[in-house]
């Protein structure tokens, strides 16, 4: 945590946490992460590549330490976690932006960024006994199969963008983002 005081001032101001910097994948660890984005499940990844699954979920844990996301968090906040920190491609879709409500943008942001059902009602600001009918009415109203897809779509249609996840809605535009090579 960091402390700011300038010279004028003689009262401490509120303490500001800063994240840890995002240690940059090696090439093999980013390939596994396109893979998570791309919605595969662990054995996928392992028949896709060849690999153990024993080596996968190390990979997956090695992927975890560099974005500073928790062991047991879900897979659609590790994808936005790599999305944010541009640690993979940005996906595209084909699909038309839906026309979501304010509401519905704050439960988009929750479940993009908190594992806990408890934590995603607090931070979208629903009643805890809400927030499974709100999730499948926003998976309808986007046509996304399940939650990561719903927070990569999200991310294609610049609705999630690129600034720290604070769990509070951005007051500026995503910056743009250049293509992969």
């Amino acid at each position: 945590m960091t402390v700011i005081q300038t010279e004028k001032e003689t009262s401490v101001t509120p303490l500001i946490a800063t994240r840890a910097p995002i240690t940059p994948l090696q090439p093999a660890l980013q390939r596994i992460a396109q893979h998570l984005v791309d919605g595969l499940t662990t054995c996928e990844i392992a028949t896709r590549t060849g690999l153990t699954v024993g080596t996968i979920r190390q990979y997956i844990r090695d992927i975890r330490d560099s974005v500073h996301c928790p062991p047991r968090c879900k897979p659609q906040v590790l994808v936005h976690l790599l999305l944010v920190a541009e640690q993979v491609a940005l996906p595209t879709s084909d699909r038309p932006t839906p026309e979501l409500n304010a509401e519905q943008l704050l439960l988009l942001r929750a479940v993009a960024e908190h594992s806990d059902s408890s934590d995603v009602a607090l931070a979208a600001r629903l009643a805890p006994a809400d927030v499974r009918s709100a999730i499948d009415q926003l998976l309808d109203e986007t046509g996304a199969a399940d939650v990561t897809q719903l927070v990569v779509l999200a991310h294609a249609w610049g609705l999630l963008g690129t600034w720290p996840a604070t769990g509070q809605p951005a007051t500026t535009a995503p910056r743009p983002r250049s293509p992969a090579p």
